[in-house]
């Protein structure tokens, strides 16, 4: 039981559990904000960088570092970040990830050269990788037990699923109105109250014996993790011929097998296969890397889509993602407060996975004169819906009923699923959709076309549509192989909580075994 838990009358507390803490709110609104700002830090740069290559003369090549660099070390240092967080403890883990965070903020909005800038988007998501499985694992002991657990993923879910819009549309509002700067300065309000909030609201938690550090395990995964973003960027600005592309994702998936393998005979693991090999659990992590991977093509395309061929500037660009991202909220608190204690997770992540993908094919009916309302609003509504019923019950299946000291370790998996699938989405449909439209281009040269010797102007708007709608189709498919992916691996029924082993020492090992509300007992 969290230190600031203060004691509550045996008649209100089932016997075998801690009570719910009173003010699990206000740490709901900690965590929350600071999941915001690291999901948000993915995309708020990306309107940014316009002005930021013309303030620090960098070229075109070198822009897509400025993304990158966050990717990698994010991606790549989470599941060392989750067991940090058991060692260190959660709040010394997430309150020194979102200081360290803030500063890198400050010296990116600092930043006089192209390295520079580069440097601190690195740091930002080095110490990201430290933060935010230490978030999710105090919202999963926070609200352990407590029949409002399923209220607080679903704003988590939300948060999870509508932070790369609403990085859109604040992006946009500070580039336009203020400064690129500003657009890491930000940071540093979101990790102050934060902060605040958690040196104010967050108790130390107990612990038994320190489980030592998987040190071989952290340095193959770490490296694996690496390899894999890396090769999956280069092929976005490169080929998938290139040795600097399938080297390092060969290089990766080999890592990443010598990883599992080595877990399976560490004294103490830095991923426990347990905790991946349940059924739910498994299936969450793989929902999550799959919306993911398809969510970015909603983002990324629909943004250029919006602002080049439509004219609409970053702010309105922003504000027309608002609707979806009222659907993402509402249907994440719809699935896991009303239907999760009802029917489990199985039919909500396959349904959204669908919904999800006819929202993509909807999107490919958009052309070069299409409208806002009549084209593009009714299929963002769609995916709205979508994401909403498969990322919130994903992430409270993928951290359910795992014991508190693999907590981390557990949230680390679902940030390293949306991470990964992130930069797998975003590879792999921008390479298909430059592509498409390169191929649409040769098809249609033909001396009416040329302007000077170049494609005219809406021959290559109409080419760069055909790479859109091309992606779009491909998200879809991607969304419906997650339904099968959902109907497949997800146990019928709500979430049962599995009994697991628990080491002499540790604690929670009575939490461990005790239903929370609206659960069946397995």
């Amino acid at each position: 039981m969290s230190a600031a838990n203060p004691p509550a009358s045996p008649a209100a507390v089932p016997a075998g559990t801690d009570p719910p803490d009173p003010r699990r709110w206000y740490i709901l609104a900690v965590i929350a904000l600071a999941q915001l700002m690291v999901v948000l830090d993915g995309t708020i740069v990306n309107i940014a960088l316009p002005s930021a290559q013309r303030s620090l003369h960098f070229t075109n090549v070198d822009r897509q570092w400025i993304v990158t660099a966050y990717a990698l070390a994010f991606g790549s240092l989470l599941l060392l970040g989750g067991r940090v967080s058991t060692l260190l403890g959660r709040k010394v883990t997430f309150i020194g990830g979102l200081i360290g965070f803030a500063a890198a903020s400050a010296v990116g909005g600092a930043a006089t050269s192209f390295g520079m800038l580069v440097g601190a988007r690195a740091l930002q998501g080095a110490f990201g990788a430290f933060m935010a499985p230490a978030a999710l694992s105090l919202l999963t002991t926070t609200f352990s037990g407590s029949k409002d657990r399923g209220r607080a993923f679903g704003v988590f879910g939300a948060i999870a699923g509508a932070g790369a819009a609403i990085g859109l549309l604040l992006g946009g509002v500070l580039t336009e109105y203020l400064s690129w700067r500003w657009c890491l300065y930000v940071n540093l309000f979101f990790a102050a109250a934060a902060v605040t909030g958690g040196f104010i609201l967050l108790g130390s938690h107990p612990r038994g014996r320190r489980p030592r550090l998987d040190v071989p395990g952290a340095v193959a995964v770490s490296a694996g993790m690496f390899c894999i973003v890396y090769g999956f960027s280069n092929a976005a600005i490169h080929s998938w011929h290139t040795p600097s592309t399938w080297g390092f994702l060969v290089a990766g998936v080999v890592l990443l097998a010598v990883f599992a393998w080595w877990e399976t005979r560490a004294p103490e693991p830095l991923l426990p296969l347990r905790i991946v090999l349940d059924r739910n659990r498994g299936g969450a992590y793989l929902s999550i890397l799959i919306a993911g991977s398809g969510m970015f093509g909603i983002f990324l395309f629909v943004t250029y889509y919006m602002q080049q061929t439509l004219g609409f500037s970053p702010v309105i660009t922003g504000v027309a993602f608002l609707p979806m991202v009222a659907m993402i909220m509402t249907f994440s608190n719809l699935s896991n407060i009303v239907l999760m204690p009802r029917v489990g997770p199985k039919p909500l992540v396959a349904l959204g996975m669908l919904l999800a993908a006819v929202g993509m094919a909807l999107l490919t009916r958009i052309g070069v004169h299409s409208t806002y309302t009549a084209d593009l609003l009714p299929p963002l509504l769609i995916d709205g819906a979508g994401l909403g019923m498969v990322i919130a019950p994903s992430i409270n299946t993928g951290t359910f009923g795992v014991a508190p000291q693999d907590a981390g370790v557990a949230s680390a998996s679902v940030n390293t699923g949306q991470q990964l699938g992130g930069s797998i989405g975003t590879s792999l449909l921008n390479t298909l959709a430059a592509s498409a439209t390169a191929s649409y281009l040769a098809s249609h040269l033909n001396p009416r076309t040329l302007v000077g010797g170049k494609p005219a102007p809406s021959l290559v708007t109409q080419a760069l549509v055909h790479g859109y709608t091309t992606a779009f189709w491909w998200a879809a498919g991607i969304f419906a192989f997650g339904a099968v992916v959902a109907g497949v691996l997800f146990r019928r029924g709500p979430l049962a909580r599995q009994e697991q082993p628990v080491a002499a020492g540790t604690v929670g090992a009575a939490a461990q075994g005790s239903p929370e509300p609206g659960v069946v007992p397995g």
